[in-house]
């Protein structure tokens, strides 16, 4: 068990902050009428969304097995990155930690708080030095770890997740926006032992839902309550809320899609094993591929005259882009071009 204290990591000012409170969503009526929020009387979108997403939540509850006081929705993951940096990190004064190649949101919000980013550079296969881990959180004062598992641009997964709770005595988040692709257990199990565990999923991915703009966060419910504190009252508008709501109904849906998206991914694999402009097909347990190619300029251009869109990740990562897995008609139009150049 950690038995790190979590109020000892949050900022001072976020400690003393009072949450905006909708009264009428923090209470129960039997036949209301609403004139306390300004809102038109005519519509059928014409009232605020529940600003606490209690309906959501419960859902969730069920099906992760978790509290609902242990979940918090967001404006997309991307939100909650933003809130977990704002509450956490001193501007100008703390850092955060990040893999490096890795999402490029955490660095980018990290800045705009003004925080010093550091990059935990990867090995050859893209995999975490443990040494290396030790020997900058032994030296560095750092206040969040954003572990982003599998790793997007490089799709693999982090083994051994407990190493980094147990050995970092700050905030450990979880990325698991691609979790459903992989087989692998998730976090969520491990929250119970370790208060300072945050994970975050998305309906963006497997769900198939991203312009709904939906993430949700699980963690104590001590790390809940601050993010309550400081969202935006009406963070998520009431038609996603419905349609994420609707989709939790049908669960074989989720199924389905990841299903169909592995067996794209390995229909993919197969032909790209045998294409002369391929340099090197990276492991994978998300829905895209990283691969090298032997000539990313002429390759991605040509992608781009045929208004394929990928992903270009050269100079970053050398000769490589990301391409994720379509429908087998739009991977047979990549494929046909690949083999042709």
């Amino acid at each position: 068990m950690n038995t790190i204290s979590i109020n000892t990591l949050v900022r001072e000012n976020i400690l003393k902050l009072k949450p905006y409170i909708s009264f009428r969503d923090h209470n129960e009526f039997n036949d209301p009428t609403f004139l306390d929020a300004n809102e038109s009387p005519f519509g059928k979108w014409n009232r605020y969304p529940d600003s606490t997403q209690r309906k959501l939540k419960n859902r969730l509850s069920e099906l992760k097995n978790l509290s609902p006081g242990q979940i918090a929705i967001g404006n997309g993951s991307d939100e909650l990155i933003d809130l977990i940096i704002k509450i956490f990190c001193e501007p100008k004064k703390d850092s955060i930690l990040m893999m490096n190649p890795s999402f490029a949101m955490y660095g980018f919000y990290a800045t705009i708080n003004e925080n010093r980013v550091l990059q935990l550079n990867l090995d050859e296969n893209f995999d975490i030095v443990k040494d290396d881990f030790l020997e900058i959180v032994q030296k560095e004062s750092i206040k969040v770890f954003f572990l982003c598992s599998p790793n997007n641009p490089t799709g693999n997964s982090t083994e051994d997740i407990e190493f980094y709770l147990q050995n970092f005595n700050g905030i450990v988040v979880v990325d698991e926006a691609y979790i459903e692709f992989s087989g692998k257990k998730s976090s969520l199990e491990l929250l119970a032992k370790y208060p300072n565990l945050i994970v975050l999923q998305t309906f963006s991915k497997a769900w198939g839902i991203a312009g709904a703009r939906v993430g949700v966060a699980y963690a104590s419910e001590e790390i809940i309550q601050l993010i309550n504190t400081v969202k935006a009252p009406y963070n998520v508008n009431a038609l996603s809320q419905e349609l994420i709501l609707s989709a939790l109904e049908d669960e074989n849906k989720l199924k389905e899609n990841v299903r169909d998206i592995v067996a794209e991914r390995e229909w993919l694999r197969s032909q790209f094993k045998g294409i002369a402009c391929i340099g090197k097909i990276f492991p994978t347990d998300a829905n895209f591929f990283l691969i090298r190619l032997k000539d990313v300029d002429n390759v991605y251009a040509q992608m781009l005259e045929q208004e394929i869109l990928t992903s270009r990740r050269d100079p970053a990562i050398p000769g490589c882009i990301r391409i994720n897995i379509g429908n087998r008609q739009e991977n047979e139009k990549l494929v046909t071009l690949l083999k042709n150049i």
